[in-house]
């Protein structure tokens, strides 16, 4: 980085019990990111995307930036409006990466390194864990002005051993964690904007300084135990708000477009409709987000559903549980949770639907007439069924329906020519232009839109796709009827 501003001493351990309540509403997000892909399903250390972490945030050491086209510093810049006297509470997050090894006895009262310990319920293997690191310091926000403040971090190195015993106590082995020294820095500065209103630039920097340097043959596993990992950072205003980045007012526009955010991204936390909160994160996320309320636990795998997930691990077998129980206590948990979710919590995991509500109170109104479209005339409606259920309205059927195209009826039976439109087709469909095709069904969607769906004439698996319902689809200025129909 080019600037250097002088270095001070604003950090603090606590927070005020206000800001301490605040942080702790994004903190279920942000717990989220800081474990973003720590651990991927099976959940086992000897699984192949297992043996590539740490994708998310990570801040190498500076020498390590010349071997591999990774970063040792996040950006983050930002709008405020904090009202006189505010101050500013920053959170920095990161995991500290500590290398485990298993150790056995030997006969001599020395421990030998292994590959693996098997015990009754698991089986317990080397492996990378991440332990959580927290740098806090609240400063006002007038004392950012001009340079602006440094404030400067070291982790120890340090080696801690725990032993492992079996089912009857027995002492079996020992789990030794070692973690190299990490060092860092967090850069913040302000700057007033011109304009009427007092808004305010923010700038957060947040950087790796190890003086590590790589030997010849080092890897990426080398400078690993020297990185910020899953860095992110988060920020409350006492008094003011922050901007949006994604949907800034119209006015604050061309300076929020000339903010730089470089591999960060800072959106509004906590409830909708309140901006005392920032969440700076290397993942990209909407202002406001949040855990889905079916959620039942953390599941760590990157993009996760949790539905597929809970399902897929609960099938694992017994010897694949044992490994994943002595991969990682947080793979444990999720072996457990699979093991002990209750149906009905299952269930909740299929679906939701977030943008219903209820229009009036009170009985349900009559069936009322379907508005007409240039396709369907009349209709009626079952008010007790959901309007998204096929069942919604009851003079919809696709075997019997039909479409006027060129002023006459086509519908199932109907013989038609394909000829799919450049503006909305892809390479396959443009393969079937010219092509004879026999119509299955005319579909309506919730929207209005009609679709006629198709098998080619000649196509040999023709009677496999009817049977299975597996169709092709065009819209009626798709197709000709063919003058034999």
């Amino acid at each position: 980085m080019t600037t250097t501003p002088s270095t001070t001493t604003f950090t603090t351990t606590t927070f005020t019990p206000a800001t301490e309540a605040r942080l702790a509403v994004a903190r279920r997000v942000a717990d989220a990111v800081l474990f973003e892909g720590y651990v991927l399903y099976p959940y086992r250390a000897s699984a192949a995307k297992n043996r590539l972490r740490w994708q998310f945030g990570v801040l190498v050491p500076p020498a390590w930036t010349a071997r591999a086209e990774e970063h040792d510093f996040q950006h983050t810049e930002l709008l405020m409006e904090p009202r006189r006297g505010a101050e500013l509470a920053v959170e920095v997050r990161f995991l500290h990466t500590q290398r485990r090894t298993v150790q056995r006895p030997c006969p001599d009262g020395t421990f030998e390194t292994v590959a693996e310990l098997r015990l009754d319920d698991q089986v317990v293997v080397p492996w990378d864990e991440g332990h959580e690191q927290t740098v806090r310091l609240t400063v006002p926000v007038e004392s950012l002005a001009g340079e602006g403040i440094t404030v400067p971090f070291t982790r120890p190195a340090a080696e801690e051993t725990e032993p492992v015993t079996d089912s009857a106590g027995r002492v079996v082995g020992r789990l030794v964690r070692r973690r190299e020294e990490v060092g860092g820095a967090l850069r913040l500065s302000a700057a007033e904007l011109e304009g009427p209103y007092r808004t305010y630039r923010l700038s957060l920097v947040v950087e790796n300084t190890s003086g590590w340097t790589p030997d010849g043959d080092a890897d990426r596993d080398a400078a690993l135990p020297r990185s910020l990992v899953a860095t992110h950072a988060l920020l409350c205003l006492d008094s003011g708000r922050f901007l949006s980045m994604t949907d800034p007012p119209e006015w604050a526009r061309g300076a929020a477009a000339a903010c730089r955010n470089l591999h960060t991204w800072p959106v509004l936390a906590g409830e909708p409709g309140r901006g005392d909160l920032v969440l700076s994160s290397p993942i990209i996320l909407e202002d406001h987000p949040a855990i889905a309320p079916e959620s039942p636990g953390a599941l760590y795998d990157a993009t996760e559903i949790d539905e597929i997930l809970a399902l897929r691990t609960a099938a694992l077998t017994d010897e694949e549980k044992r490994e994943a129980r002595g991969t990682d206590a947080r793979a444990a948990a999720v072996i457990d949770l699979a093991d002990s979710m209750p149906p009905e919590v299952l269930e909740r995991l299929h679906g939701a639907v977030r943008g219903l509500r209820e229009v009036t109170a009170g009985a349900a109104p009559p069936a009322t007439a379907v508005p007409s479209d240039p396709f369907r005339q009349g209709g009626v409606t079952r008010p007790d069924t959901p309007w998204w259920d096929p069942g919604a309205d009851a003079t919809v059927d696709p075997a019997t329906d039909h479409v006027l195209v060129g002023g006459r009826p086509v519908r199932a039976g109907s013989r038609v020519v394909l000829r799919p439109r450049l503006r909305r087709t892809d390479a396959q469909d443009l393969f079937l232009s010219g092509r004879s095709a026999l119509v299955e069904a005319v579909l309506h969607d919730v929207d209005g839109g009609v679709h006629i769906a198709v098998t080619v004439e000649d196509d040999p698996g023709a009677d496999i796709r009817r049977e299975q319902g597996r169709f092709l689809y065009f819209q009626p200025d798709e197709v000709d009827v063919m003058e034999d129909a």
